[in-house]
């Protein structure tokens, strides 16, 4: 396959060249056709560099999925800076730890997170402005209004004050300067999740991000038509997987991306009803949700060419049933921040359940010992997933002891336990650090959660270890009951015995109306694990 040597601005405007008049962006009841898109990238690009942004300058954006998002991610690269997301939902301890580290110069803000904003800008010395946006600005009536400002402004005055609104940063300029670019220039430091540490900013390049985006939609979608792809964003913007499979590969197919502030299931049934979207790409939770959803067959999920889920391990269960009540295609995909983020997708009409599928054109994988990681394990023995290709990072910004940890010899190394079978599929067992040692078995939790998942009472459920005084660790299951169920430990610890050797079978089990889920919908474990309620003991 041939992968281009391309930067993100040039993605885009290859799309703007292959039609300006056609719709980009939906949002609320408005629509932005590229040739609009792309003048307000433009403006956004040089109010930024008469803010004083530079090559290499880093710009925060938080905020719900908007067109501002989109328009700002690449207004800062137009200027020549590298972007930084930022969870929406963070608190403002987290977010100042970004900004802090990646040193942002702007942040770039939902003006409804304005108490945890000022709060973070407070204690970043670095932070010199904040730009506030509102969803309003991007109904139909607000962008007309929006419109019929630019038009009558070529260059506005500089605000004073450190903060200043969306509008306004559109008005004080109105072409950037030209800047250099090249494909191996940082464009995104895009800070890990925080799930099993310290978040930390991955760098990755201009090539990284085009030619995953490249890889990801020619495995999906091999000799297709591309030109009238519909995607709908439901997935937050600021999370890599849906930076590049929804609002990347929108524009790599001079597509349509419908954008909705957040995942809310009514919203997004709507939205497929009336929009008719060909992809969409998700957590295995917004399956869950769908395939309970009443009536869901009369949403029209039948135009969807595929559904892909990723960011956490589909279960079997959940995908079965999900094309079962809604007719559509769903497969899983893998990947991770620190490789753009895409490396493996089920082919469509050849995937294999429980697979993470094959790996995308361009990319290699070997499966490592886990005890050295020097030794490539045989088909079939489960080892640390290790992956090189054009799409793996840079590193991670400025913590060279931590990028040698995972970047080894031009390998990166996952920190996922995988096998792979002789056709070139592979299998994500767990989490490296998720594994469970109970009196020297090693117990891996998605084996035990595929078990849960099969009862019919059960909605959700997450496995961890905890401390044992005989066993060393023991497993604990947290579960979710379907609406109306009712079920107790007991059974539940019966229904795993006849499924699960005997030291697999969850020594604790909590019930919980709901589980935590980062951003992006992941089950986050260590917060679990650190959670020292009691569950309901059985032995």
């Amino acid at each position: 396959m041939n992968l281009p040597a391309l930067t993100l601005p040039e993605l885009l405007r290859r799309a703007v060249r292959g039609g300006g008049g056609r719709t980009a962006l939906w949002f609320l009841d408005n629509t932005l056709s590229y040739a609009t898109l792309s003048d307000e990238v433009s403006r956004v690009a040089a109010g930024l560099q008469r803010l004083g942004v530079k090559p290499g300058d880093r710009v925060a954006l938080m905020m719900q999925n908007s067109p501002q998002f989109v328009i700002a991610y690449f207004g800062v690269l137009n200027a020549g800076g590298i972007v930084s997301p930022t969870s929406p939902i963070y608190t403002s301890r987290e977010a100042t730890h970004q900004w802090t580290d990646c040193q942002a110069r702007i942040v770039i803000a939902d003006r409804e997170l304005e108490g945890v904003v000022e709060a973070s800008r407070a204690a970043c010395p670095t932070v010199e402005r904040v730009v506030w946006v509102r969803g309003a600005d991007y109904s139909a009536a607000g962008h007309r209004k929006l419109r019929r400002r630019l038009a009558a402004t070529r260059c506005g005055r500089l605000p004073a004050g450190t903060s200043l609104a969306w509008g306004e940063l559109l008005e004080i300029a109105r072409r950037p300067k030209p800047v250099t670019q090249r494909p191996s220039d940082v464009a995104c430091l895009q800070y890990t999740g925080g799930t099993t540490g310290t978040s930390k900013g991955a760098m990755l390049t201009h090539r990284n991000l085009t030619v995953n985006t490249f890889q990801a939609v020619e495995a999906l979608l091999h000799r297709v038509d591309l030109t009238r792809e519909k995607l709908i964003a439901a997935l937050p913007l600021f999370h890599i997987y849906a930076t590049t499979c929804v609002m990347l590969t929108t524009f790599r197919c001079r597509g349509s991306m419908v954008i909705l502030p957040r995942f809310d299931l009514a919203e997004v049934l709507k939205a497929v009803k009336r929009h008719r979207p060909t992809m969409y790409h998700g957590v295995p939770t917004m399956y869950v949700a769908f395939s309970n959803a009443p009536n869901i067959r009369r949403y029209g999920f039948e135009s969807l060419r595929t559904c892909m889920s990723g960011g956490a391990p589909l279960p079997e269960q959940v995908q079965e049933k999900f094309q079962s009540v809604t007719g559509a295609r769903l497969v899983e995909g893998y990947g991770l921040t620190e490789a753009s983020p895409v490396t493996h997708i089920n082919p469509i009409g050849a995937s294999r359940a429980g697979s993470i599928g094959r790996l995308v054109p361009g990319t290699q994988a070997r499966v490592m010992d886990v005890a050295t990681g020097t030794r490539e394990l045989p088909d079939g023995d489960p080892g640390e997933l290790a992956i090189r290709g054009p799409q793996v990072m840079k590193g991670y910004w400025r913590k060279p002891e931590e990028t040698a940890r995972v970047l080894r010899g031009g390998w990166l190394y996952t920190g996922d336990i995988a096998r792979r079978d002789a056709d070139g599929y592979y299998y994500i067992v767990d989490r490296k650090k998720d594994l469970i040692i109970a009196g020297g078995f090693n117990i891996y939790p998605r084996e035990v959660e595929e078990v849960l998942f099969e009862h019919p009472s059960i909605q959700e459920a997450v496995v961890v270890g905890v401390p044992d005084e005989y066993r060393g660790e023991s497993v604990k299951a947290f579960v979710v009951l379907r609406p109306g169920a009712t079920l107790d430990a007991a059974g539940i610890v019966a229904f795993c015995r006849e499924r699960l050797a005997s030291y697999k079978v969850p020594r604790q089990v909590e019930f919980r109306d709901s589980l935590p889920k980062s951003g992006v919908g992941k089950y986050l474990r260590r917060e679990l694990r650190n959670d020292k309620a009691p569950g309901s003991m059985k032995s």
